[in-house]
């Protein structure tokens, strides 16, 4: 519509972006854009975007204050935060202020409502995949570390559970700082007690003491991880120190929207964080095309009537879609087993 006014978007990063989040916003406005190109979205779409330094390095406070910053932008749906523990944060503050919000992050207990949740991995959900892992590779002692978080202790209690289920056992478990820079006390402890197989439970930065450790302790044991390990996405100096180590991801090689996106942006189809913005863009944009009043209250109702979008993250099949009381983007089989293999992530078949 001509002289219309631009729609605001926020974005809320909750740790630093070495780009300024430019390649998120561009993968954002590419899914956006695939649905202004069909002529249901009457208006362009601008972003606002707010940089908070967020747990576990930085504060609560600093996550309220940018929050309530975009809130007082005029947006009228924020994308972001995309850390557990700051989207519990986020959460009451997006239902206080009926500002509707999707996080990218992999805790469930983070969906509200007005927060919405595109799934980059589960808390609840990977323990069970990696507990069968440890079968079907004839694993049955583990020895866990976790995360002192949020995050670290939600993956390790769903891993009791499942392990116990499938009749496993556990050789120890310890708990590090999720900003631990040394894990050779920790590693030693969990090394005597025998185990098959060690599997770490967190957020990501950890697991680069915890690779460093296995290297000084010449303790040559499989590994196993949560969706942490997309680190290497980020930081291909600590891929080496990953190397055979097996994984949950977003994102699968036969994936044809990832493909098809891959074709427009290499860069957007990539990593994880890339498709995740791709495809909450198409969300959003298919939002506001079914929005029939343009308000905040309005693009929430318009999102949970969001159905079965083909999505770029998980294996092919899997769909993206909303509903009252269900605030879970991805439906189907979202979590893809990968593994670090000479500096490159591989999915295993």
């Amino acid at each position: 519509m001509a002289g219309a006014v631009p729609i605001l978007l926020g974005t809320l990063y909750d740790f630093p972006q070495g780009d300024g989040g430019a390649a998120f916003e561009e993968a954002l406005q590419i899914g956006i854009a695939e649905v202004a190109a069909t002529g249901r979205v009457d208006r362009e779409v601008e972003i606002v975007s707010r940089h908070a330094a967020g747990l576990p390095s930085g504060t609560e406070h600093d996550v309220r204050t940018k929050f309530e910053e975009l809130v007082d932008t005029g947006a009228l749906l924020v994308v972001g935060p995309s850390i557990s523990d700051n989207a519990l944060i986020v959460a009451p503050l997006a239902d206080a202020a009926r500002l509707p919000c999707i996080n990218y992050t992999g805790g469930q207990r983070t969906r509200s409502e007005w927060m919405f949740h595109y799934q980059v991995g589960s808390l609840e959900e990977e323990p069970v995949v990696l507990a069968q892992r440890m079968v079907d590779r004839g694993f049955t002692r583990a020895a866990v570390v976790y995360d002192q978080s949020p995050v670290g202790r939600g993956y390790s209690e769903g891993f009791e559970v499942a392990r116990a289920r499938l009749g496993l056992d556990i050789s120890g478990t310890a708990s590090i700082s999720p900003l631990a820079e040394n894990a050779v006390d920790v590693l030693t402890r969990l090394r005597d007690g025998t185990p098959d197989v060690l599997v770490y439970f967190g957020l990501g930065v950890a697991s680069h003491a915890v690779s460093l450790a296995l290297a000084e302790l010449g303790w040559n044991i499989p590994v196993i991880a949560n969706s942490a390990l997309m680190f290497g996405y980020a930081r291909p100096d600590w891929r080496d120190g990953y190397a055979g180590w097996e994984y949950l991801d977003t994102i699968a090689d036969d994936n044809e929207v990832r493909a098809a996106l891959a074709e427009r942006s290499p860069r957007a189809a990539a990593g994880p964080i890339g498709c995740a913005a791709y495809d909450m863009g198409r969300l959003v944009g298919e939002a506001i095309a079914r929005c029939e009043h343009l308000t905040r209250a309005g693009l929430a109702e318009a999102l949970r009537r969001v159905k079965h979008l083909p999505a770029s993250s998980g294996y092919a099949g899997t769909l993206m879609g909303f509903g009252v009381y269900d605030h879970a983007a991805l439906k189907g089989h979202y979590l893809v087993l990968r593994e670090w293999r000479d500096g490159r992530s591989v999915q295993v078949r």
